[in-house]
């Protein structure tokens, strides 16, 4: 017998499956048995029904005439032996079924895409697993990494929309106030580190180990072989011990970031900025700003931008500072990219480094009321133990473990990759140990001055000007529209609202439907809009009498 060949067994009931040595299905009644794992499935609305091997697919017919209308069945085959079978095997009635899909994939990547490809990104919320064959233990790690994959996608997709609710309209205002640096400051890309190392600095507790075996001869930028990019977060704490970062990266769109600069005088670091960060990030340091964008959700404003050639270097939105500089450090580089204090995780005790605002207002408010254990944080609801690179027990929470999952996600396959071995969660890459890490950033060429462009760029201030004066124009005729003091065009409000997409895209009912809107007569959503408009026409008003 060829065990290399899927062997179609008979049984009282249907059919059995042997191949490989195994017996995939019962013998007896594998019929029944399938129908017993989807009765006790939880059919609620939204789901994705993930079923590894589903072979003959034995009772998902029923399944699909049970679940809602936005709910679907995706199998999922890693074997092509199997996949073939399956494809003659099953019933062309469930490929027909608009809500089935059968796959052939081992790539988590490539089916995350595919899943939003087929049915749309938010399209689901959670997925149910059915083990309705035992062919999913012929390959359970490679299953489990892609309904891993699949789940993490779906937490990284409804954590965006929620941060989207929450703060989509703060990134919009920012964006506007800091449209008129694109004619000022110059776009991150063009800040050259050659081929040289890079270290790029988080903030986490690890951070404090990692500064203790810092060499003296490296505190000065120009004395190093390597180029350092820190968080905003991490910079007190390297000041604390007079090590001088190449370049900081600011993301946060809101005030708490501005107490990570006190006491930053005399430092004159150059600064690389998020288009949508907090404007007044960009005076907080001297050493001149350098902008990026991450474009937080699809808007039809970052098309206009780009088709007028005014867009800086554009990052993926990861949602973390520390994502982020990784992500900087690969573009500006074309060497190796080390990381230390991205620890995702935390002590009972410790939630950053030494030195940085947290730890030092921790610290300050401590008394005999007061202990250095940040209760509110270290117990609240999520937070679990879990291992770190180097074995030890730390504690993390699904915010930060989200954030992990997202940097082996985007990271994991880049060669020029390494991270310190500390007590921080595995991300997905290759590991050096504390001891040897200087040595392998002291591997780069001599050390030199990193080229930092600036200067005002007159042509593009004019660009700017002139973006900003279209922009004001188009919200002044869809108030006008709104007021009722003109009369639109048949189609001529439903452009206008599609252009100016980001004063409803955080709206709680549309921030999860990937920009969908509602129609022209929906007076609530109209009337949501008119109170939108009054900020941003102040803010074009104040750059416009500025220019």
């Amino acid at each position: 017998m060829n065990m290399e060949t899927p062997l179609k067994v008979e049984a009282r009931r249907g059919f059995s499956v042997s191949y490989k040595g195994k017996t995939l299905l019962s013998t007896i009644d594998p019929v029944t048995q399938s129908e017993r794992v989807i009765a006790a499935a939880h059919r609620v609305p939204r789901t994705l029904f993930f079923c590894p091997s589903p072979l003959y697919g034995y009772g998902l017919e029923k399944l699909l005439e049970i679940i809602s209308n936005d709910s679907a069945v995706l199998c999922i085959e890693a074997d092509e032996t199997l996949m073939q079978f399956t494809r003659r095997e099953i019933s062309p009635e469930l490929i027909k079924n608009q809500k089935f899909r059968l796959i052939h994939t081992r790539d988590p990547q490539a089916l995350c895409t595919y899943i939003k490809t087929e049915w749309g990104a938010r399209a689901f919320r959670r997925i149910e697993i059915l083990h309705i064959t035992g062919g999913w233990q012929l390959y359970p790690e490679i299953y489990q990494s892609l309904s891993g994959a699949v789940q993490r996608d779906i937490a990284i997709d409804w954590g965006n929309a929620i941060t989207l609710m929450n703060l989509g309209r703060r990134y919009a205002l920012n964006f506007f106030r800091n449209l008129p640096l694109l004619g000022t400051a110059n776009s991150a890309e063009t800040i050259h580190f050659g081929s040289r190392p890079v270290l790029v600095l988080g903030a986490g507790p690890s951070l404090d180990d990692f500064l203790e075996v810092w060499p003296p001869d490296f505190s000065e930028r120009d004395s190093r072989p390597f180029a350092v990019i820190c968080v905003d977060t991490a910079l007190t704490a390297l000041k604390a011990r007079n090590i001088q970062p190449d370049l900081v990266v600011a993301l946060e769109a809101q005030h708490w970031n501005l107490r990570d600069f006190i006491g930053m005088d005399g430092w004159q670091i150059p600064i690389a900025m998020d288009l949508s960060a907090l404007p007044a990030t960009r005076e907080q340091l001297g050493g001149g700003c350098f902008l990026f964008m991450t474009p937080w959700t699809g808007l039809s404003i970052f098309d206009r931008l780009n088709h007028s050639g005014l867009t800086p270097l554009l990052l993926l939105p990861l949602g973390s500072v520390g994502l982020t500089a990784v992500a900087l450090a690969l573009k500006l580089s074309s060497g190796i990219v080390v990381t230390a204090g991205l620890d995702f995780s935390f002590n009972l005790d410790s939630f950053h480094a030494g030195e940085t605002p947290s730890q030092v207002a921790l610290l300050r408010n401590h008394c005999r009321l007061t202990g250095i254990i940040h209760a509110s944080g270290a117990f609240k609801k999520g937070v679990f133990k879990t291992t770190a690179k180097n074995s030890t027990t730390v504690y993390t929470d699904p915010g930060l473990q989200n954030y992990r999952d997202l940097f082996e996600q985007e990271f994991s396959r880049e060669d020029r990759l390494r991270d310190i071995n500390s007590p921080g969660l595995p991300l997905g890459i290759k590991t050096v140990p504390l001891q040897e890490s200087m040595g392998l950033l002291s591997n780069g060429p001599p050390s030199g001055k990193t080229n930092f462009s600036s200067g005002v760029d007159e042509k593009k201030r004019i660009q700017v000007n002139q973006f900003i004066q279209d922009e004001h124009h188009t919200l002044l005729e869809l108030k006008a529209f709104l007021t009722g003091e003109k009369n639109p065009q048949p189609g001529e409000l439903e452009v206008l609202l599609d252009k100016a997409d980001y004063l409803w895209a955080h709206f709680p009912d549309y921030a999860g439907t990937s920009g969908k809107r509602p129609g022209s007569n929906d007076i609530s959503f109209l009337k949501r809009v008119r109170f939108e408009i009054d900020p941003f026409l102040k803010i074009f008003e104040m750059i416009l009498g500025n220019f």
